[in-house]
């Protein structure tokens, strides 16, 4: 009998494995394992880019992570050039002209520098700082020859107070009115040492309380030995010099901080004044005998 395996209901795949058949593999199932072989290897091939590029970015997500951890200091640094960077384009591109103009005059302005401190490049400080000068200066602001916002300096050169020399040296040539000024406080300080103000031996009032009313005794201040100036010269000028010779008699030294405190306010609020020298007997450029107004000679008699 013929079995016909073709046309039998009962066929058998030649891609499965009956255990009564043995079958001869086929050219197909000799190819299948050699196709599939190299469509791994494709896409290995294909994914060989990919994975190299994830690691490549693994290692630099790492390498920065390991540098921002432990740089805090060039974070620091680069920080601070993106302020600088900042201010130089803000400087550029949004900076007043009002601003760079008060920059500029600062440089040949000791006072201007002094009123602005440390707020140049700043405007906005820059601007109060103007508004809070001008406010204390009031109305007196806007006259052309104005107080210092620097204190002057003391120095005193073999000071006898009965034989002396006090010299004061100003920012400029003074004018009409800057010689009137000094003359009137020094001869207001003459008068008043000439009639015994600076008398340190009477000052019973100095050291105490107003909160309750203080008794004065006026006999003890009439039998205190009395002390005045004896003698004192015109005020002398010439250019930025000034000079007044002084004989302080039997006045105390009570007296040297009366007129320094009175120059302070006259510095700081009508002239400046750079410097105050008790003693010496020649200051900068001063020529003896020269009186003559054509070289900046000028006198307040006393």
């Amino acid at each position: 009998m013929v079995v016909n395996f073709q046309h039998s209901c009962w066929s058998i795949n030649p891609t499965s494995h009956h255990p009564l058949i043995h079958h001869e593999p086929s050219s197909s199932s000799k190819l299948l394992p050699m196709v599939i072989t190299k469509s791994v290897a494709a896409h290995a091939h294909r994914g060989e880019g990919a994975v190299q590029d994830d690691t490549n970015y693994d290692t630099d997500i790492n390498s920065t992570r390991k540098g921002s951890g432990t740089s805090a200091r060039s974070r620091r640094l680069l920080k601070i050039r993106e302020e600088k960077r900042k201010r130089e384009y803000d400087r550029t591109h949004n900076y007043p002209a009002w601003a760079k103009v008060l920059e500029d005059a600062c440089k040949h302005d000791s006072e201007l520098r002094a009123v602005l401190g440390d707020s140049i490049g700043n405007p906005e400080q820059m601007k109060q700082k103007v508004q809070q000068r001008v406010r204390s200066k009031g109305p007196d602001f806007r006259k052309s020859k104005t107080g210092s916002v620097l204190s002057f300096k003391v120095s005193f050169r073999d000071f006898n107070p009965t034989d002396s020399y006090i010299w004061f040296e100003l920012y400029g040539s003074p004018t009409d009115r800057d010689v009137v000024l000094i003359g009137s406080v020094i001869q207001s300080w003459y008068v008043m040492g000439r009639l015994g103000a600076f008398n340190s031996s009477n000052l019973q009032l100095a050291n105490l309380s107003m909160d309750h009313n203080p008794i004065y005794d006026a006999n003890k201040g009439f039998k205190v030995m009395p002390s005045s100036f004896h003698d004192i010269s015109d005020v002398e000028f010439q250019d930025n010099w000034g000079r007044v010779w002084v004989d302080l008699g039997t006045s105390d030294i009570l007296a040297v901080d009366v007129l320094l405190n009175c120059l302070t306010v006259l510095s700081s609020e009508y002239l400046g004044i750079q410097q105050v020298v008790f003693g010496g007997r020649r200051m900068g450029d001063w020529e003896e005998g020269m009186t003559s107004p054509e070289f900046g000679y000028k006198t307040f008699k006393i």
